[in-house]
C-alpha cells in the first residue's frame, strides 16, 4: 500500500437519504484521522439539502434528472482536478458512469459479492468481504483500504436555530412526542393506513403522547397522511409537505420516538439520537434498519421470506427484499402496540426529552 500522504479525497454517494446519513460518520472520521484533508462529496440534489452545509466539506451536486446534461456539467466542474483517493460508495450504473469522470490515484469500491453494473471496472481497491453487515458498517469500512480505521458510529447534521424554532412550535413541551413518517419511496414497504391510525390512537390513549404526521409534498404522501388523520379517533398534527428537510431533521431531533417503515427519516432520526420504532417485513432491519434502534424494530422479515420467497434469512442473499403485496401486512397492529408499550415503559421513559 502506498505511503504517499492523502491530501484530497472524493466521496461518491449520490443517494438515498438514509444511505447519505451513513456516510456522515465516514466524513467525520476522515476529518479526525487526517486533519487538514480536503474532502469533496459528489451528492444528489435532494440529499444535499440535508447535509450540504456540513463544515469542512466541498459538495458538488449531481442532478440525475438533468440527464446527459448532468454528466456534462459534472465533467466541466471536475476538469483539471485529480484526487488522491476516491471512495466509490454506490453500486449503481449511474454512479459508475459518474465515477469515470473522477480522476483519482486510489479508487476504493465494494468487494466482488456486493458489486454489480461494472462497478469492479471503476475501482482498483476493494473493501473486505462481510457476508452479513449493516449498511452503515459497510460504508464505515471504506476507510480501511486507505490504511485508516473504520468510521465510528458518530453523526452530525447541521440544523439552524430557525429550524429548531420550527420544531419547538410543533412539538409538545408537556408530554412525549411521537412522530409518524408513514411513507417509503418504495410503496411496497409501507404499512396500511388503518394500522397507523390504530397505533397513533393507542399512543394517545395509553401513553398520553402527542402524535405528529410528516411526509414529503408528493401527492401519495399527502393522501396517506390525510387518510391516517381521518381514520384516527383523536386529533393529530399533520405537517405532511409543510416542512423542509432541515426542519424535519430538527423535528425528529426533538421528538421522543419516530414510527416509520424502511425509509430515509428513520435513519435521520436514528443519527440524531431519537429512538425509532421500525416496521419491517419487506426488508431486513439487520441490514438496513435504523442503526441505533434495532432493538425497537418489529421484524417480520423472516416470515415474509418464508411465505413469499420460500427461503430463510440464512439462505437468502443478504440484500434480498420482499417487496410484494401482502408482505407488510405481516406486521400486525398487536406487534406494533407491544413494541410501543415496551418502549414507553422502559426505565427512565417518563422523563421528557428537552425540545431545544
Amino acid at each position: 500500500m502506498s505511503q504517499t500522504p492523502l491530501q484530497s479525497i472524493c466521496l461518491l454517494r449520490l443517494s438515498a437519504l438514509g444511505d447519505v446519513t451513513h456516510v456522515l460518520p465516514v466524513v467525520l472520521s476522515l476529518q479526525q484521522q487526517l486533519p487538514g484533508v480536503r474532502i469533496t462529496w459528489i451528492i444528489g440534489k435532494l440529499e444535499a439539502r440535508l447535509v450540504g452545509d456540513l463544515p469542512g466539506v466541498e459538495f458538488i451536486v449531481f442532478d440525475k434528472r438533468a440527464g446527459w446534461r448532468g454528466y456534462r456539467d459534472l465533467r466541466r466542474t471536475l476538469r483539471g482536478r485529480r484526487f488522491d483517493a476516491l471512495l466509490h460508495m454506490q453500486v449503481a450504473a449511474r454512479a459508475n458512469f459518474v465515477s469515470l469522470l473522477i480522476r483519482a490515484r486510489i479508487r476504493v469500491g465494494y468487494d466482488p459479492a456486493r458489486s454489480k453494473d461494472g462497478h469492479g471496472l471503476c475501482i482498483n481497491r476493494r473493501i473486505s468481504p462481510a457476508p452479513q453487515q449493516h449498511v452503515r458498517d459497510c460504508l464505515a469500512s471504506f476507510l480501511q483500504p486507505l490504511g485508516l480505521q473504520p468510521a465510528a458510529p458518530r453523526w452530525e447534521i447541521p440544523v439552524s436555530e430557525d429550524d429548531r424554532s420550527f420544531a419547538r412550535q410543533h412539538l409538545a413541551q408537556d408530554r412525549r412526542n411521537l412522530v409518524i413518517s408513514p411513507c417509503s419511496s418504495h410503496a411496497l414497504r409501507n404499512w396500511p393506513v388503518d394500522r397507523y391510525a390504530a397505533l397513533a390512537d393507542h399512543a394517545i390513549e395509553a401513553h398520553g403522547m402527542q402524535v405528529t404526521l410528516v411526509g414529503s409534498p408528493a401527492p401519495f404522501e399527502h393522501e396517506t397522511c390525510a387518510a391516517i388523520a381521518s381514520a384516527m379517533r383523536h386529533p393529530t398534527k399533520n405537517l405532511c409537505g409543510e416542512d423542509t428537510l432541515k426542519q424535519l431533521a430538527a423535528l425528529l431531533a426533538g421528538a421522543d420516538l419516530l414510527v416509520a417503515p424502511d425509509t430515509g427519516p428513520a435513519h435521520i432520526a436514528s443519527s440524531l439520537g431519537t429512538d425509532v420504532l421500525g416496521l419491517f417485513a419487506a426488508s431486513n432491519p439487520q441490514r438496513s434498519g435504523p442503526y441505533n434502534s434495532l432493538q425497537w424494530c418489529v421484524d417480520r422479515y423472516p416470515e415474509a421470506l418464508a411465505r413469499f420467497k420460500h427461503s430463510t434469512v440464512a439462505e437468502a442473499h443478504w440484500g434480498s427484499k420482499v417487496e410484494v403485496p401482502g408482505a407488510m401486512e405481516l406486521v400486525t397492529v398487536a406487534d406494533a402496540l407491544a413494541m410501543l408499550d415496551r418502549w414507553a415503559e422502559r426505565p427512565g421513559a417518563d422523563q421528557l426529552k428537552p425540545n431545544t
